[in-house]
């Protein structure tokens, strides 16, 4: 287990230290927008929402990181319902792991691949007792190397629980970055690239919720509603709907 572990951890690092490289270096920006109109689209951003929210509830970063886990393929909605109780009665590691997997199947049954994701939270709330003292590390490696945590996942615990300018792309960011203009990656990985070194550093700590909330409610997959959208002259999406 411990070797596996460790051949884990050392394929992430790699894969972390090959994407910083390609944002030092520059790469090959897939961006069409400008960096000023890239600017005036978080300066709107941060005008309408100072303060963008994830919709996943949480009481404290262990909560979060087992919202963010449970929340793979399924809805923030969904979510919330099914932990509102289970969070009651575990919002630690050493708690989770002493409801059992059975229990935590039963609770959270409601939501997709709930089999998988109750095994993998109580792997991940053991691994966090044996390995972290209990808490959620503050490194990505670390992150990582737990059950269920993909990189998405670690993106949104860094940002959410301890501040960092990281960007998790999910179906929101991927489909908004590349229907404004602002990427034309074709993996997540790519657009996360991309949007790193584009996002003024001021708003890097806000820009995934920006993006995800407006791929949720303005610039949604069937038809984007334009004609509410702030950033409508700086778009560059030949589709438009107004």
């Amino acid at each position: 287990m411990k070797s596996l572990c460790r051949s884990t951890t050392s394929a992430r690092r790699a894969t972390t230290k090959s994407a910083a490289s390609a944002r030092k270096g520059g790469g090959a920006r897939r961006s069409k927008l400008k960096g000023e109109a890239v600017a005036e689209i978080f300066r709107r951003f941060a005008v309408e929402n100072p303060e963008p929210k994830g919709e996943l509830e949480s009481v404290n970063s262990y909560t979060l990181l087992v919202a963010v886990v449970l929340s793979a393929q399924a809805t923030d909605a969904g979510v919330n319902k099914a932990t509102r109780a289970l969070f009651k009665i575990a919002n630690t590691p050493e708690k989770m792991v002493s409801l059992g997997e059975a229990k935590l199947r039963e609770m959270i049954k409601t939501i997709g691949l709930y089999r998988n994701k109750a095994r993998n939270v109580i792997l991940l709330s053991q691994m966090l007792i044996e390995a972290h003292g209990g808490k959620v590390p503050h490194d990505r490696d670390a992150l990582e190397a737990l059950p269920g945590v993909g990189r998405k996942t670690a993106n949104v615990v860094l940002n959410v629980a301890f501040g960092e300018p990281t960007m998790a792309v999910d179906t929101h960011v991927f489909r908004v970055a590349n229907r404004i203009g602002l990427s034309n990656g074709k993996t997540p990985l790519a657009v996360e690239e991309d949007l790193l070194g584009l996002i003024p550093p001021d708003a890097g700590v806000h820009a995934h919720h920006w993006l995800i909330l407006h791929g949720r409610y303005v610039c949604k997959a069937r038809r984007p509603e334009c004609e509410r959208c702030i950033i409508y002259d700086l778009c560059l999406f030949k589709g438009k709907t107004a």
